[in-house]
């Protein structure tokens, strides 16, 4: 078989050492996916930019607003936003510059640090969060059949259930 048409070898039987190749439809479907994926993430940073905020930011003051007290460990923060802790650090850093986040010491282990999510930087992600909500709904929830959603949810629960999430 040519080299080029490697992926499009039909499926192995299943044993050990043996490869079972995606056939044309999973192939498809698992390009469409990572098309869709990065197109999606790229379009809803694009209009959290426009606003003055990353994806990553826009994530980081939702997860803090949803936690008690609106603080988060910084290590549990990364985990949630799924961001290494040198990302964390620069995300959280430039968040505070602006105001919006601040670090304090963990009150039961002072070598920790958490992350709060102050007054301004409620108001500001209660300003954003509708229009990233309309971005949302634009390019994810309101493209696919309403009919085919809860199909959609039960294969994402799926892979990430396939990789302990």
């Amino acid at each position: 078989m040519p080299e080029d048409n490697v992926a499009r070898q039909a499926p192995a039987p299943a044993h050990p050492g043996t490869t079972r190749w995606l056939d044309e439809e999973q192939q498809r479907v698992w390009r469409d996916w990572l098309k869709a994926s990065a197109t999606v993430d790229r379009v809803l940073d694009a209009n959290l930019r426009a606003q003055g905020l990353g994806l990553g930011e826009y994530e980081v003051l939702i997860h803090l607003s949803e936690a008690p007290d609106r603080s988060l460990r910084m290590g549990a923060l990364a985990k949630l936003v799924r961001a290494s802790r040198s990302r964390m650090t620069h995300t959280v850093a430039r968040l505070e510059n602006l105001g919006m986040v601040e670090r304090r010491p963990a009150s039961h282990d002072r070598r920790g640090v958490m992350t709060h999510l102050t007054d301004a930087g409620h108001a500001r992600l209660v300003e954003v969060a509708p229009l990233h909500v309309r971005a949302v709904r634009r390019v994810f929830i309101d493209a696919i059949d309403p009919a085919d959603l809860s199909a959609v949810g039960r294969a994402l629960r799926a892979v990430l259930g396939a990789v302990g999430h």
